[in-house]
């Protein structure tokens, strides 16, 4: 009998990938969870189950029969709104790890990000999160990654894949679409000489690390794996490159993070007196600090390979976003 796999956010960025990776096999039987049956792929004809993860019943009942879930579902923030975060993503994700482990769900796979111990630890994806006060969504998500550890047992495995910088077709939300009309203002700097790398990763190579975390044998009860790109391009190869492909201004002087850091802090405080959202964050700057996150261990235990250069994935994340942006993106959203 094959594998049960609960995706949650089966509409999203992230998990519209993992389901599209498992409905191409035949080994597993995908089950949507999302708000909205009729935003999913229009090629998935399995089965789905309508709900929101903030309703307890929903999540009680959404785990039965379940063999792994795949927990893609997010309300995410690159800053602020520490309230909406805890009700929206942090709670409902903790009750659903509980009912899992109760319901004898037998693996969880959750999604993270590289930044999570940015910039010392993160070349260890076993490292613990650093939380960052000044982001309250990656506190969460540190959150997230402490409560699975402890859950963890025979019986429960759990699978924390530390993703890189999302790109490529259906995101809407991350660092090229709050970049892209930041640079138009010609007021973005270089930080560092642009010289640190972005660990970009394709939203299919994502689907797929997800569906060999799933099929992956002898794992330990609990595992974490860093999956990005072929390669990691530094911030001004990618800036440059997008200058070269559609146009967009670079940065015409730079500083030093330990200047960026505190100009960041500044435009937060502006924010309450200004009819826009700051120029920039902090975790904007955080997610440009170096992570050296390699795929080493993911290829070794899972076979792990991407298959997509970041340039071919800027560009039709790009192309998409010229087609449906028609202003600048919020810095907040569920996915």
């Amino acid at each position: 009998m094959s594998k049960r796999i609960l995706v949650t956010g089966a509409t999203g960025f992230t998990g519209s990938h993992i389901l599209e990776s498992l409905m191409q096999d035949g080994s597993v039987t995908p089950i949507a969870a999302c708000r909205n049956p009729n935003s999913l792929l229009p090629g998935f004809k399995g089965e789905s189950r309508p709900g929101d993860l903030r309703d307890p019943d929903y999540v009680e009942s959404v785990v039965k029969d379940i063999d792994v879930i795949c927990h893609a579902a997010a309300w995410t923030s690159l800053w602020n709104h520490h309230q909406q975060s805890r009700e929206n993503y942090l709670e409902p994700t903790l009750h659903l790890i509980e009912a899992a482990k109760k319901c004898g769900v037998k693996q969880f796979v959750f999604p993270s990000t590289t930044s999570a111990a940015a910039p010392g630890q993160s070349f260890d994806p076993l490292s613990r999160g650093i939380p960052r006060t000044f982001w309250p969504h990656l506190c969460n998500v540190i959150a997230i990654e402490d409560e699975l550890r402890k859950a963890a047992g025979p019986g429960f495995s759990t699978v924390i894949l530390r993703l890189g910088l999302f790109t490529g077709k259906r995101y809407g939300l991350g660092i090229l679409p709050i970049l892209l009309p930041r640079l138009k203002t010609h007021l973005v700097p270089w930080v560092a000489g642009g010289r640190t790398h972005l660990p970009l990763v394709d939203g299919s190579d994502i689907g797929h690390a997800f569906l060999l975390a799933i099929k992956a044998k002898a794992l330990q009860d609990h595992e974490c794996f860093n999956i990005v790109g072929i390669e990691q391009p530094t911030v001004r190869e990618v800036i440059e490159f997008i200058h070269l492909e559609y146009n967009y201004p670079t940065p015409h002087f730079s500083v030093p993070f330990s200047i960026a850091y505190p100009f960041a802090w500044l435009m937060e405080k502006l924010d309450p007196v200004v009819p826009w959202e700051p120029l920039v964050t902090r975790s904007i700057i955080h997610l440009q600090e170096e992570t050296h996150a390699n795929n080493d261990k993911a290829r070794t235990l899972l076979g792990y390979q991407s298959a997509i250069h970041w340039k071919e994935s800027v560009r039709s994340q790009i192309e998409e976003l010229h087609q449906l942006q028609r202003e600048a993106m919020p810095m907040a959203a569920e996915q």
